[in-house]
């Protein structure tokens, strides 16, 4: 029988040839059963547990892939995680930053109604003398906003201190805490005269320093103490604090006192700038 050549070996006689060698194989095993014993005994006893060994060895390589899938995941979770607390932490600083601003300016809307006769523009606190307290600071509003130096300065609840020096766009402000502060004050009670003393380490304690009171003044713990009609440079009537710890001097004419500032003046942010000055006042008057 002749093939031909260009089309090769018909399928089924090459079906035919692997059954061929498959049924010899077979009857090999079955023939010679008791020599390839040993052979299967060997195979058992070396392959085996190489196969068992590969196979732990594939068991732990692919439980380690998975560990590192899940790791992957879990730091991909995690950056998302952060990512959102972040956006949330972002978030909540904006809030409570709006809500500062909107107390501040509560707080100015109130100040500026207990002063009505004073015309008055709003400042925002730029920059501060290192240390704890805003003893000296500036402001973002000057000269071209109708601020002069003599122009008093309030916070808070009351007075503030008192403008040094001026610029078109800003403002130098001196607080009545300063060492070199001095204010002219009066109790509301009954209209006694003192001064008040600054002293950043009185401070410190959270009080100012009020001296020269007369020992026969109608004061107790708790007056209120404003600025007086004869000061010099700062508009009357103006909240400095309410009086603590009363003392009779040594010299048994005056007394000493210590007031609880109306201004907190760890935190400054935003304060009120009267326009007018106490010289033109008195001149008006």
């Amino acid at each position: 029988m002749r093939f031909n050549s260009k089309n090769g070996i018909p399928p089924r006689y090459i079906l035919l040839i692997l059954t061929i060698v498959c049924l010899g194989l077979i009857g090999i095993s079955l023939a010679f059963e008791e020599v390839l014993t040993p052979l299967r005994y060997v195979t058992g006893v070396t392959i085996t547990p190489m196969q068992r060994g590969i196979n732990v060895i594939g068991e732990w390589v692919g439980d380690k892939l998975d560990m590192i899938t899940d790791i992957q995941h879990l730091q991909a979770e995690n950056e998302e995680l952060r990512q959102q607390l972040e956006a949330y932490q972002t978030e909540d600083r904006m809030q409570m930053a709006d809500a500062d601003e909107l107390n501040d300016l509560r707080e100015l809307y109130d100040l500026d109604s207990r002063y009505p006769s004073y015309e008055k523009i709003a400042a925002n606190v730029i920059s501060k003398d290192a240390g704890n307290w805003f003893d000296t600071f500036i402001i973002d509003k000057g000269s071209n906003s109708g601020i002069q130096v003599g122009s008093n300065v309030m916070a808070g609840n009351g007075l503030v201190g008192i403008v040094t020096e001026v610029g078109p766009n800003y403002a130098k402000v001196r607080a009545i805490i300063d060492d070199n502060s001095n204010v002219s004050a009066m109790f509301l009670t009954d209209s006694s005269l003192c001064n008040v003393v600054g002293d950043e380490k009185h401070m410190d304690e959270g009080y100012i320093r009020v001296e020269n009171i007369d020992k026969d003044a109608l004061v107790s713990e708790g007056d209120e103490l404003i600025t007086s009609g004869i000061s010099e440079n700062f508009m009357p009537g103006i909240t400095i604090g309410y009086v603590t710890n009363l003392t009779l001097d040594s010299n048994n004419l005056t007394m000493s006192a210590d007031v609880i500032p109306a201004v907190d003046f760890k935190h400054i942010q935003t304060v009120l700038v009267v326009l007018e000055l106490k010289q033109d006042l008195d001149e008006e008057e």
